[in-house]
């Protein structure tokens, strides 16, 4: 037997779904509401009181954590309790007003939907990181075991990380005719915590981020989460439209991922990146440098990287270990002049005191090793036969529906769709399959009929199986 709901709203300073969640409250402790009836839909409920659905959503969310209700899939939504959880509700602090005041920006919906769901997901045909087939366990054994050898403390580490790390970096960088020294280097937890350093250190909150439409930071909200404004240029044959910026006094940076970019695998040409940089001189034009990718071409390395360009210091260099050996060290590094190292790392002390100093390590041992080039020459192959079967997939089950250009290297196909799709149902119902994909709408600044598809992590027969059931109900919508 399903509730009924004679609430009315009130013209008070109230929030609305606290006005609800009291309803609801009392409606349950006057007994008006029984132990095992049902509430109505959320979608049902928002439109018979003309409120949105988030706020239907968080009254649900709210009631259930208090005990008082419990929602299955299929089953609907059942009060569960009455008396004690309303007791609670009493004594409680209600978490509710400071989650939604915290400093950092909520995750757009699908992307909560991805994170959540992804690791109890069969076929995950968008994860952007190598499979756990292709983690080189000689390599990391080794290091493993000289670390151990070795290991006299596991104390803090300076404020820009490990020198033995920074000075395995320096050798890496010339591999790119990037010439640099410890002191311009900061460790870093990964290459988000290097872009939230960034945002935070040195930008204002009236700073605009110029970068790729689509642009794997458009699923992120780690800029709009230090106030700052994300706009997104559009994406030509050989690079962004970097042109396009307008002349304002009003603190500008461009963010780019030049080589086999995320998520549409494109590499930005030689004279395109060129042209950046005599612009970026010309305007006095800070740029990010992406390139967590750089190392993964097929068979040709794509062109020499901004920072190795750069004459002025306008390029903060961004790199990681998370794409081309493995995210669970969580590892980056920021290459630039000393100055900006030494801010940066005065705000990393204040955040987490360091990156794993184990992690540090044992990434400095593999980067010493001989066998490491050798590695990465087999994964380059090993991803070029992944791709070359993702290929081989989409163009089997695909052809009907969507086109897509064959990278060159990194890990993404970016495949767009017939119009007439609805890549929302294509989703809710590709999950109920046991499916996860990750639609362009994530990643783009207007609507996408696009999909990220990722033939990094999926074996290849799971990837052609996840395309030929995604195929069935693509034809299942026509």
């Amino acid at each position: 037997m399903q509730v009924q709901f004679h609430w009315q709203r009130q013209d008070t300073a109230q929030p609305l779904y606290q006005q609800l969640i009291q309803y609801c409250q009392q409606e349950i402790a006057q007994g008006n509401w029984l132990v095992g009836q049902t509430l109505p839909a959320q979608r049902v409920l928002a439109k018979q009181l003309g409120v949105n659905r988030s706020t239907i959503s968080l009254v649900y969310q709210q009631l259930q954590a208090a005990g008082l209700i419990s929602g299955h899939r299929g089953g609907g939504t059942t009060i569960i309790s009455n008396t004690w959880s309303l007791l609670m509700q009493q004594k409680n602090l209600n978490w509710a007003d400071y989650v939604a005041s915290g400093p950092f920006n909520a995750n757009l919906p699908t992307i909560q939907t991805i994170n959540r769901t992804e690791f109890n997901t069969p076929l995950r045909l968008s994860t952007g990181e190598l499979a756990p087939s292709l983690l080189p366990k000689a390599l990391f054994q080794t290091a493993l075991q000289q670390v151990s050898d070795q290991l006299t403390q596991l104390n803090y580490l300076p404020p820009q990380g490990d020198l033995a790390l920074r000075q395995q970096l320096v050798t890496q960088l010339e591999r790119w005719q990037i010439h640099t020294t410890p002191a311009q280097i900061l460790i870093t937890s990964g290459s988000l915590q290097a872009l939230q350093l960034i945002s935070v250190s040195l930008l204002n909150q009236q700073a605009t981020v110029y970068t790729e439409n689509p642009t794997y930071l458009k699923s992120l909200e780690v800029f709009q989460s230090a106030g700052i404004q994300l706009v997104g240029l559009p994406l030509t044959g050989s690079g962004l439209a970097y042109w396009q910026l307008p002349e304002t006094p009003a603190q500008q940076v461009l963010y780019t991922i030049p080589s086999f970019h995320n998520p549409t695998g494109q590499v930005m040409t030689l004279a395109q990146r060129q042209a950046l940089l005599t612009f970026a001189q010309k305007r006095q034009l800070p740029i990010i440098e992406d390139t967590a990718y750089q190392d993964l071409w097929f068979t040709t390395p794509p062109p020499a990287p901004l920072k190795a360009l750069d004459q002025t210091g306008a390029v903060i260099y961004l790199g990681t270990c998370s794409k081309n050996l493995a995210p669970g060290l969580r590892l980056g590094w920021v290459v630039a002049p000393e100055p900006i190292i030494q801010r940066l790392a005065d705000v990393k002390m204040q955040t987490d005191y360091g990156a794993s100093s184990l992690s540090q390590s044992t990434y400095a041992a593999i980067l010493a090793q001989p066998a490491y080039q050798t590695y990465l020459t087999d994964l380059r192959q090993q991803l070029a036969q992944r791709c070359q079967a993702a290929l081989d997939a989409v163009t089997t089950y695909l052809t009907p529906y969507a086109t897509w250009q064959a990278p060159t290297g990194g890990f993404y196909l970016w495949v767009k769709f017939d119009p007439r799709l609805n890549l929302t149902r294509l989703f809710q119902a590709a999950q109920q399959q046991g499916i996860l994909f990750n639609p362009g709408t994530v990643y783009s600044f207007r609507k996408s009929q696009a999909i990220r598809f990722s033939f990094a992590y999926a074996e290849p027969a799971d990837f052609r199986r996840g395309i030929q059931l995604l195929a069935q109900l693509i034809k299942a919508q026509f």
